[in-house]
């Protein structure tokens, strides 16, 4: 019998024993820890030799850096969107510009040689070099502009770079261990970290904690293996002083009215167009006008005027525009060429300087998207010999658009004295449908727009002294664009009741004459009147009006109340 139940013992402790291992084999599968490593250059997404991944503060944004000659060197469009924007790439003559208040610092891209107002001198490697068609600068000259910290590591190429310097949580690691690319002991190894070196807690978590080791890995490590966090305020990076844009804004509300001279006859009418104003303090005449792609502009200056206009109580503010030529210029050709801005500047200022003129007003129009960053380098570029000679610089926007935003309200508001709405055409020769000129929702939304991003005592706001007269005959519309009088005399010629309309805050009119219909939104005192209010609510520095000869006497009134408000 015994000899019967030895044997079934035995098999059944050998099942037991295989069992036992078995499930051992699962057990020790299931919460051993994996030895698994990651593919670090695949982590980093590493491509070509030169290739160096970026870990902005505690991200690894897509964007990269290049490694030439042991130099670490960042693309121009990572440059503009996380440093300074003032960078600027003149591919035509090869430089890289930098403005500041009083100088334009230039380099030769692929040249260690830097040019300034007190003369040329040599970095400590090159500052900017092309690879293929794209323009990479040296982080050490960008760091001359710019507060950031930054350390490089190897294996792979990889940058830590800090812009900020919040408060944030770190801990010791109390036992050697790993840091895995996800939370879970299966997950694989992105290196292995010591007892005692400090991480950087990102997010804690149950039983993990996401963490960035001192060498800028950002991966996983058990609570278990962590000292209690503690909270630490780095050192915040201050080497770089932002520079002072100094602005000539007056103390007192900007009365600009603009002066159509379209030749130098059109001078003898200053005293025509002023006759009716009423504390009108400064005075635009269209003077110059951009007439070739390389930086030549005709001229109606006149000294006459000038000294007439200072003896009236007015400055000159004289207005450079690029319309009337505008089928001969590329704005573009001449935007885009250092050369050409500095010939336009230098002609301009010689004008300026020559008959005592106070300010210049910049009314470039239709500038492409792609012109958009020479558009404000001319304007930066401007603003130089303006700001060294007391000459206030002023620049006519549309109002804020998606479209227009290459216009760089911004950076106007910075080194600009003035930024001036043209706070009409919300209906134009040419538009689908027939409306306002300037209606009061899109006044303040100009002007609200502006405001955010320009300082509000630097912002005129341009009133029109024009409204159009509408005309849909045959499904066909057209218009005209009248004067205060002619409007209200075409209005009572054709018999047009007229109403106050809330919405746009204007009388409106219309009729239906012989088939046609006729319809007039106008711009008069009451109108005027509650622009000037919503200027007020927004304090902005002054009021613009287009143009001078259009508008009613009584206009003036309404005007000098809110001057004197």
């Amino acid at each position: 019998m015994k000899k019967k139940i030895i044997p079934i013992v035995i098999a059944v402790v050998l099942i037991i024993v295989i069992a036992g291992i078995s499930v051992g084999k699962v057990l020790l599968e299931k919460y051993s820890y994996s030895k698994e490593r990651v593919d670090l250059d695949e982590y980093f997404h590493m491509s070509g030799e030169a290739d160096v991944a970026i870990v902005l503060q505690d991200e690894l944004i897509e964007e990269r850096a290049k490694l030439f000659d042991g130099v670490y060197y960042l693309d121009i469009g990572t440059v503009h969107k996380y440093f300074n924007d003032r960078f600027y790439e003149d591919k035509g003559e090869g430089l890289l510009l930098y403005t500041v208040p009083d100088d334009i610092i230039r380099t030769v891209i692929g040249s260690n040689e830097v040019t300034d107002k007190n003369g040329t001198g040599s970095f400590s490697c090159v500052p900017a070099r092309y690879q293929g068609e794209t323009l990479y600068i040296a982080i050490d000259y960008v760091k001359q502009y710019a507060n950031f910290s930054y350390e490089g590591f190897g294996a792979p190429d990889r940058l830590q770079i800090y812009t900020q310097w919040e408060e944030r949580q770190v801990a010791e690691v109390k036992k050697d261990t790993a840091v895995r690319i996800l939370g879970g002991v299966k997950s694989e190894i992105l290196k292995e970290v010591e007892a005692g070196e400090k991480v950087i807690v990102l997010e804690q978590m149950e039983t993990w904690s996401k963490v960035k080791t001192g060498d800028a890995i950002i991966g996983y490590v058990e609570n278990k293996r962590l000292n209690e966090s503690k909270a630490e305020l780095p050192i915040p990076v201050t080497d770089y002083t932002e520079p002072e844009y100094t602005s000539v804004t007056r103390n007192y509300k900007i009365n600009l009215g603009w002066h159509v001279v379209a030749g130098v006859a059109g001078n003898d009418t200053l005293d025509a167009v002023t006759a009716n104003t009423k504390n009108l303090n400064v005075i635009s005449p269209t003077w110059f006008k951009v007439s070739s792609s390389q930086g030549d502009f005709t001229s109606f200056a006149s000294q006459d005027y000038v000294n007439k206009a200072h003896n009236m109580g007015m400055e000159v503010w004289a207005l450079v525009e690029n319309i009337e030529y505008k089928d001969s210029i590329d704005m573009y050709a001449l935007l885009s060429s250092t050369t050409t801005r500095a010939r336009l500047i230098d002609g301009l200022m010689n004008q300026v300087l020559t008959y005592g003129i106070d300010g210049i007003n910049v009314d470039f129009e239709q500038i492409s998207m792609d012109c958009g960053e020479h558009y404000i380098e001319f304007i930066r570029e401007l603003s130089i010999p303006c700001r060294e000679n007391g000459i206030v610089l002023s620049v006519d926007n549309y109002v804020p658009t998606g479209y227009t935003d290459h216009y760089d309200r911004k950076e106007q508001g910075v080194v600009a004295d003035y930024v001036i709405i043209m706070g009409y055409d919300e209906h134009y020769a040419g538009s689908p449908q027939a409306g306002s000129v300037a209606s009061i929702n899109f006044v303040e939304e100009g002007i609200a727009k502006t405001v955010d991003q320009v300082p509000a005592n630097k912002v005129i706001n341009a009133v029109p002294f024009y409204t159009r007269i509408w005309e849909t005959k045959d499904g066909q519309l057209s218009s005209q664009a009248v004067g205060m009088d002619m409007a209200e005399d075409y209005v009572s010629l054709h018999n047009m009741p007229v109403e106050w309309n809330e919405e746009t805050c204007q009388n409106y009119a219309e009729n239906t004459e012989a088939g046609s219909l006729l319809q007039v939104w106008l711009e008069d005192e009451r109108s005027i009147e509650v622009k000037l209010n919503i200027m007020e609510k927004y304090q902005i520095g002054g009021v613009a009006s287009w143009r001078l000869g259009f508008e009613k006497p009584e206009i003036w009134d309404v005007i000098e109340a809110y001057l004197n408000r």
